[in-house]
């Protein structure tokens, strides 16, 4: 089971990946192999010099520098490994893990797969009772996320099924506890995963701009199927702390994506109507989209 966790024990192993750190912070991601060296500024670390070794040990270059060696975390392999799309980085999906309470156990639909970061989360937090299953319209993303999965797991995850195909036409059967939709048009599959999210189960859409914000937040009031959506935005700070002098830092994590969150209702249901009062010309004639419920009469648009 240490394995299938991703999480690995005891002394450092040729093949594994490490994490060397310098005195600045700055993180070198490196395979260990026999006989390898890791070529610095500083000069060459030999990977027999870690090898055999426990985590946190410290190594010098041949020139003299010295560099911190641990394992990775999910949180540092997710950022260092291969891409073939943009990754959900560790603050969004921190919260999408915790306001979609993915649990134990849970039945989860993902689409797209992407690079697999947003997999490798979900699939630690479902452990291997659970079931995710990742929808791939690019059958090279869907290799890399492939590829990435079984390199931190250190094999195939009993608990995933990997899907090359469009969601919103090619969407299995099974019933499913939570849904995350990580793509460029999530409205186009409200209705398809409507169909296979449980009665109280949770719909996640990660978007990047506030116009796709926009479509999907109304999408989801103009289907009647789901509560009043919550849009959201999280960004990360960090800080110095050096005697008297407390600053922020420079490695500020600012805008990465929008969140929106909602729950799925029971069959036939529909939620109370929440009056809105849209600014004028907010649903205006050169209006393409869908229009919610709640705000025909305030629009100023008729």
């Amino acid at each position: 089971m240490a394995e299938l966790s991703g999480t690995r024990t005891g002394e450092l192993k040729a093949g594994e990946r490490v994490t060397l750190s310098d005195a600045k912070g700055r993180r070198h991601s490196v395979v260990l192999k026999p006989g390898g060296t890791f070529h610095t500024t500083k000069g060459g670390i030999g990977h027999d010099d870690l090898i055999g070794q426990p985590e946190g040990v410290v190594v010098s270059s041949a020139g003299g520098a010295a560099y911190l060696a641990f394992r990775p975390l999910l949180e540092e392999f997710t950022v260092t490994m291969p891409r073939g799309a943009a990754v959900v980085y560790p603050k969004d999906a921190a919260h999408i893990l915790v306001q979609t309470d993915i649990f134990p156990g849970a039945r989860v639909l993902e689409a797209g797969a992407g690079s697999g970061a947003l997999t490798i989360f979900l699939l630690r937090a479902i452990g291997s009772t659970g079931r995710l299953y990742s929808y791939e319209r690019r059958p090279e993303f869907a290799a890399v996320a492939k590829q990435n999965v079984e390199a931190f797991f250190g094999q195939e995850h009993p608990a995933w099924t990997l899907r090359n195909g469009d969601l919103a036409t090619d969407i299995g059967p099974e019933p499913v506890d939570r849904v995350v939709l990580d793509m460029l048009a999530p409205w186009e599959c409200i209705e398809a995963v409507a169909g296979v999210l449980v009665p109280g189960g949770l719909l996640c859409c990660y978007v990047a701009t506030t116009t796709q914000l926009g479509r999907t937040v109304d999408s989801l009031r103009v289907h009647g199927g789901f509560t009043e959506p919550a849009a959201r935005e999280y960004s990360a700070r960090e800080w110095h702390a050096e005697g008297l002098s407390i600053r922020p830092g420079h490695g500020t994590s600012g805008h990465t994506g929008f969140l929106i969150f909602t729950r799925r209702l029971a069959p036939g249901m529909v939620a109370p109507v929440k009056r809105r009062r849209p600014a004028p010309g907010a649903y205006g004639p050169d209006y393409s989209g869908p229009r919610p419920p709640g705000t025909e009469a305030e629009s100023g648009d008729a």
